[in-house]
């Protein structure tokens, strides 16, 4: 049976689906068409239904929870991964909670910021940290360095390989806003989850999480494994930040999301329910046991 797949060309996916579409575990008779998109067009696709299986944001997955359900593998959250708002001048938290800093020019202005997509967790966690920073840009995720640098916005909200990139840039660390719900929750924060469509029948469902298990676990047994796949796919890094990208992003809840990752995205659901930042809904979202 052959399934279409979508996720991105970043290190941590690359790391963790190599052996699933390679072939180097048993995939149970399931074969892959496979699509390469940066986080927030997987986020549009989703919203279209328009894969079987899909990399995307938590916050985008609580717009389309009555149409995919999470996978128990895959996913990305831990502590101390979360996005960074950056910019090439000093700025400070009070001013950025008030929507109101000196620019480059010397104005005092509303920030116009950089974010890598409306429907990423990166998206969320700046509207709960900063309610009042509404002046936003939609930016691929990979160009949003090079918008503050030229001036085309004044801050920056960076993820994935970026956090590596940007003092080497000269950009400057505002806040992280990972840290930022660590402190205010105590949990790890869920950036990413793999999702497979509830159209598909539950024991596809199952085989697909099976699998997705199968094949990070031998990632993980076999780092190097993958490295060519990995290298082709990153942009412009050297071995080195790959693997610190990956070892950001891939861990223990990568192979399980245990009922402390639940926890954390349970958490984060009913956070940005209550504060209307996502529409409530009922549906499980957990992929359940068959009878």
């Amino acid at each position: 049976m052959k399934l279409t797949l979508g996720f991105s060309p970043c290190p941590n996916d690359t790391f963790i689906f190599d052996a699933l579409i390679h072939h180097k575990i048993d995939t149970e008779g399931l074969d892959f068409e496979v699509f390469y998109d940066d986080v927030e067009t997987l986020n549009q696709k989703a919203l279209r239904s328009e894969l079987d299986i899909t990399k995307l944001s938590y916050h985008a997955f609580a717009f389309v929870a009555d149409k995919y359900v999470l996978l128990d593998s895959g996913s990305a959250l831990g502590f101390g991964v979360g996005p960074l708002l950056i910019s090439d001048i000093e700025i400070s938290i009070s001013d950025l909670q008030n929507a109101q800093i000196v620019n480059r020019k010397s104005e005092i202005v509303n920030p116009l910021i950089g974010i890598p997509g409306k429907y990423t967790t990166a998206n969320f966690l700046l509207g709960l940290a900063f309610p009042n920073a509404t002046n936003k840009v939609e930016l691929v995720f990979s160009d949003i360095e090079d918008a503050v640098l030229e001036g085309r916005v004044d801050i920056g909200l960076i993820i994935h390989e970026n956090r590596f990139t940007y003092q080497d840039k000269g950009l400057k660390k505002i806040i992280d806003l990972g840290d930022y719900w660590e402190k205010q929750t105590g949990c790890a924060i869920p950036l990413g989850g793999i999702v497979a469509n509830r159209n598909l029948p539950a024991e596809i469902q199952h085989k697909i999480n099976r699998v997705l298990r199968r094949s990070v676990e031998f990632a993980f047994e076999n780092p190097k494994s993958g490295l060519e796949f990995i290298r082709s796919h990153a942009q412009e890094m050297s071995e080195e930040v790959m693997y610190k990208h990956i070892g950001l992003y891939v861990n223990k809840y990568s192979v399980d999301l245990g009922e402390e990752g639940k926890k954390a995205i349970k958490l984060l659901f009913d956070t940005a329910m209550e504060k209307e930042i996502i529409p409530e809904f009922e549906r499980d979202i957990f992929i359940t046991d068959l009878n």
